[in-house]
C-alpha cells in the first residue's frame, strides 16, 4: 500500500465518524446515538458480513481452509496467555483483571474487521472467501482462555457450560454463522437479489455505528488513570506486534495479501460485545471498565487509523 492509499484509509469517512463522536464528547455536546439504533446496526453489519462471506466461501475449495482455520485455532488459544502474562509485567491490575482484558483482547472486534475489509476492497485487493470464518473461529476460544486464567484465582465457581452457552448463542456468533450458512446456501444468484441492502447501504451504516463507538469510546478514558501508562502502552504495542506475527505467519504459511492482512487485523483487534458478555457473566469481579477503556478508548481507534494500513503494507511488502 502506498502512502496516498494509506492517507486514503486513514481519513475515510468511517474513521472521520468515529473522530467526530469522540470530539462529541470532549466539546460536552448533547449528541447521542440511540441504543435501538446501535443495537439494529451492529445486527445489520453482522448478518451482512456473514451473508457476503458465506457466498464467497460457497466457491472457496475446503482444502484451502484448512491453513487459515488453523492459524486462527492457533492465534486464538495464544493471543490470551501472551496478554495476561503482558499485563502481568506492564500493568499494577490484580489476576481477576488480568484474564477479563486478555479475554477481551483474545477475541474479535467486528467492526475492526469490517474497516479492514473496507480498507482492502478499496486498495483493489481480493478479500479471501474465508474471511468471515476466521472472525467466527477467533471469537470463542480466546475468551475461553481468559475467564480460565482469571477464574484460577477466584473461589467463585462459574457454570462453564452455561458461559459456553452464552459466547456460541450470543448474537455475534450466531448472526456470523448463521450469516454464512445463508450465504453458502444461495450463493450469488440468491445473494443478487438482497444485494442493494446488504451491499450498497453497507458502508453507510458503518459510518453512523462508528460515530456511535466513537461516542462511547471517549466515555471510557476516565477508567484508565489506574496503571493508565501501563494499561496504554499494552493497549498500544500488544496488538501490533500480535497483528504483526499473524502477517509475517500467515504469509509464509502461505496464504494470500487478503487473507494475510485479515488474520493480522483480526489478532490485533479486541472485543466489546461478546467478550463483555461472558466476563460479566463469568467474572462478576472484575472491572469491566479496564478493558472496554483499553480496547474501544485506544486500541480501537489505533487499529482503525494506523494498524490496518499497516497490517496491509506489511502483507503486501511479504
Amino acid at each position: 500500500m502506498d502512502a496516498s492509499s494509506a492517507m486514503t484509509n486513514l481519513l475515510s469517512a468511517p474513521v472521520l465518524a468515529f473522530v467526530l463522536g469522540v470530539l462529541a464528547v470532549a466539546v460536552r455536546s448533547d449528541l447521542k446515538v440511540p441504543d435501538a439504533m446501535t443495537q439494529a446496526l451492529s445486527i445489520y453489519l453482522l448478518l451482512a458480513i456473514g451473508l457476503k462471506g458465506g457466498v464467497a466461501l460457497a466457491g472457496t475449495d475446503p482444502a484451502a481452509l484448512a491453513v487459515p482455520l488453523g492459524l486462527a485455532i492457533a492465534f486464538g488459544l495464544g493471543t490470551p496467555v501472551l496478554a495476561y502474562l503482558a499485563l502481568r509485567v506492564l500493568t499494577p491490575l490484580g489476576p481477576v483483571d488480568r484474564g477479563s482484558v486478555a479475554a477481551h483482547y483474545g477475541s474479535t472486534s467486528l467492526v475492526t474487521f469490517t474497516a479492514a475489509i473496507v480498507a482492502l476492497e478499496s486498495a483493489q485487493i481480493a478479500v479471501p472467501g474465508y474471511a468471515a470464518t476466521i472472525l467466527t473461529v477467533l471469537e470463542v476460544p480466546g475468551i475461553l482462555i481468559g475467564l480460565l486464567l482469571a477464574r484460577r484465582h477466584t473461589a467463585r465457581h462459574a457454570k462453564w457450560g452455561a458461559t459456553v452457552h452464552e459466547i456460541l448463542t450470543g448474537k455475534s456468533i450466531l448472526l456470523l454463522v448463521g450469516g454464512l450458512v445463508m450465504g453458502a446456501l444461495i450463493g450469488e444468484a440468491g445473494y443478487a437479489g438482497v444485494e442493494p441492502f446488504f451491499g450498497d447501504a453497507f458502508r453507510g451504516a458503518l459510518v453512523l455505528f462508528l460515530l456511535a463507538l466513537g461516542i462511547d469510546a471517549a466515555r471510557q478514558f476516565g477508567a484508565l488513570r489506574t496503571g493508565a501508562v501501563g494499561l496504554v502502552t499494552f493497549a498500544i504495542l500488544f496488538p501490533l506486534v500480535v497483528g504483526s506475527a499473524a502477517v509475517v505467519t500467515g504469509t509464509f504459511a502461505g496464504l494470500d495479501t487478503g487473507g494475510a492482512a485479515v488474520l493480522g487485523v483480526l489478532c490485533a483487534s479486541a472485543s466489546y460485545i461478546a467478550a463483555p458478555a461472558a466476563v460479566r457473566m463469568s467474572l462478576p469481579e472484575a472491572n469491566l471498565a479496564y478493558p472496554l477503556a483499553a480496547s474501544l478508548g485506544v486500541t480501537f481507534p489505533v487499529n482503525l487509523t494506523v494498524g490496518i494500513p499497516f497490517f496491509i503494507w506489511l502483507a503486501l511488502v511479504l
